[in-house]
């Protein structure tokens, strides 16, 4: 994830995700990461903003979205989305690993179908754990990657441990 897709690959991944998202809905997902009125939740690698309106239904009126990605077309397809459903609970940030946020931030990271394709991923994990409440959640969801190995990438840091895994998802806490 150093450097964002084509243009033309994007277009193609944004239209295979809304056919995914009709047949497989993303609140499915969002509902395992425990997310609760007035939550802080980053998107990291927020891609065409699938996530969004099922996540604003969740977080309500009092709860905020950060939705990243290093590619400019997904920050753009997801301002877009939000200006069409009035969405104003939403920052988006354009990075490939900083997220700007302050220390402690978020209470649920999502991290979905993006490790794979990080090429420093410890320093991915380092910045969302420090974004991370104390007591925060990471939800990580990544078709690409067998169970174990999303286990052992993700808690052999130190940052995480291993809460539950979902049908879908795997939830890990923030260690201190």
């Amino acid at each position: 994830m150093d450097k964002p897709m084509s243009s033309i690959g994007f277009k193609f991944m944004t239209i295979m995700f809304r056919i995914r998202d009709y047949f497989q809905p993303r609140m499915d997902l969002l509902k395992e990461a425990g997310i609760k009125s007035g939550f802080h939740v980053l998107d990291y690698g927020c891609g065409p903003g699938s996530y969004i309106a099922p996540l604003t239904e969740l977080i309500g009126a009092n709860g905020k979205i950060y939705a990243l990605d290093i590619h400019p077309a997904a920050i753009k397809e997801v301002e877009r989305i939000a200006r069409r459903k009035g969405i104003e609970c939403i920052e988006t940030i354009v990075s490939g690993c900083h997220t700007g946020l302050p220390d402690n931030h978020a209470d649920v990271v999502l991290l979905y179908d993006t490790f794979h394709d990080l090429s420093q991923p410890d320093d991915v994990l380092r910045e969302l754990h420090r974004v991370l409440k104390v007591g925060g959640t990471l939800s990580f969801s990544d078709h690409h990657m067998k169970a174990h190995d999303i286990i052992e990438r993700v808690t052999n840091t130190g940052l995480f441990n291993l809460l539950k895994k979902g049908k879908k998802t795997y939830l890990f806490a923030k260690e201190g």
